[in-house]
């Protein structure tokens, strides 16, 4: 099962640590005008600017993990639940974080399921959104369709050795191919004949 589709990419993003402090804030002044009562997290990459904003504005912090993953491997078509909401919402204004929205579906689900635990009012939010996702997030800090490659996925560990996410690494590959291939291929309209 493919993790990314990169038909739908426009080049790569390398997001600094520093970038991602700078989005977090702008996260955090958007999320506090909703003034929030709790944020929810959705792990794992999610829980990093959910954690920030919820310092930031001394909310409570409550974590779900809902993932087509399991082990860092997409094994799921549809996003399963593998740590649900706990309960004591009912009334609370709560605004659902995660890192990124591509299809929109996971933030979907965790606003319905927030909603079905009582949450009157719902804000969702997002480091970075891609045009395609439906639903949109109520609020992205960023908006760009290129492959973003986060700083918690420029190095990890495998096999001891340092290196980046290997499944980024075949994006990047992927999309390098694609780019090289469209420079280089010739339109009718640019060929010229002999007896021009």
């Amino acid at each position: 099962m493919e993790s990314y589709d990169d038909g739908n990419r426009t080049g790569v993003r390398n997001l600094s640590w520093e970038e991602f402090a700078r989005l977090s804030r702008d996260l955090a002044e958007t999320v506090r005008a909703f003034e929030p009562d709790v944020i929810v997290g959705v792990a794992k990459a999610g829980l990093l600017p959910a954690t920030a904003v919820a310092c930031a504005l001394r909310c409570e912090l409550i974590p779900v993990r809902i993932s087509r993953r399991v082990d860092d491997v997409v094994v799921h078509r549809t996003p399963q639940w593998r740590v649900p909401l706990t309960a004591g919402l009912a009334g609370k204004r709560v605004a659902v974080i995660d890192e990124m929205a591509d299809t929109g579906e996971t933030l979907r689900l965790v606003a319905e399921h927030t909603r079905e635990n009582g949450a009157p009012k719902i804000l969702t939010s997002v480091l970075v959104q891609h045009s395609w996702a439906d639903p949109k997030p109520d609020f992205a800090a960023l908006h760009t369709d290129e492959l973003v490659v986060f700083p918690w996925d420029a190095k990890v560990l495998v096999d001891s050795q340092w290196q980046i996410h290997p499944e980024i690494a075949a994006a990047v590959e992927s999309l390098e191919r694609e780019s090289t291939a469209a420079t280089t291929e010739l339109r009718p309209s640019e060929l010229r004949l002999e007896d021009d």
